[in-house]
């Protein structure tokens, strides 16, 4: 089993990536599979709504850049997890494009996320979190996914760099959803 988690900040090593990190630690531990994508920092258009990858039926958008090669990535994972930080009460620009050029090819190619395992995980200063954790799941819902939740909304606070980790409920919060994320895949692929 494999779990891609992708970091929509366009920080490196900030808050959304150490509570990225705490999830997959948690998926590691239970002898899955994850791998990190730095994706907030990339090059990543928005959608343009041509249509194109329902008419091609490629698995690809007509905007080639790398969301192409994160698209046959997700295909074959079993499990998503799309973290982004909480700008101005939403997700990031990066994390919404992403979002809709992932959501399009999929749809228009057969729904290529059904019955995949998806978590979302924001990270906020102090409000706005929960419009980001809903946009998140508006992908894996629509998507067809199954939902992974854990003991609060996937949400950390954090204001400064490396405030992730003194966030001890939201740590807390990410160890659980890891655990939960490899409960539900190893019942669906015993």
């Amino acid at each position: 089993m494999k779990v891609i988690a992708f970091n929509g900040s366009p920080r490196k090593k900030g808050n959304t990536n150490a509570a990225l990190e705490i999830v997959l630690e948690e998926l590691s531990k239970e002898g899955i599979k994850v791998e990190l994508i730095q994706m907030g920092s990339a090059d990543v258009r928005g959608c343009t709504a041509c249509g194109s990858c329902g008419k091609n039926k490629d698995e690809k958008c007509v905007i080639d850049d790398e969301v192409n090669g994160w698209i046959q990535k997700i295909k074959k994972a079993d499990g998503i997890i799309i973290g982004s930080p909480t700008y101005f009460g939403g997700l990031s620009a990066q994390t919404k494009a992403f979002i809709d050029r992932v959501g399009y090819v999929s749809r228009g190619n057969g729904n290529l996320l059904r019955r995949k395992v998806g978590a979302a995980v924001a990270v906020n200063r102090r409000a706005g979190s929960l419009n980001t954790f809903d946009e998140i799941n508006r992908l894996f819902l629509i998507g067809e996914m199954l939902v992974v939740g854990s003991t609060y909304w996937n949400v950390v606070s954090a204001q400064k760099p490396g405030d992730t980790l003194n966030d001890a409920e939201g740590v807390a919060t990410m160890q659980n959803l890891g655990k939960n994320m490899a409960w539900l895949l190893k019942k669906l692929h015993p």
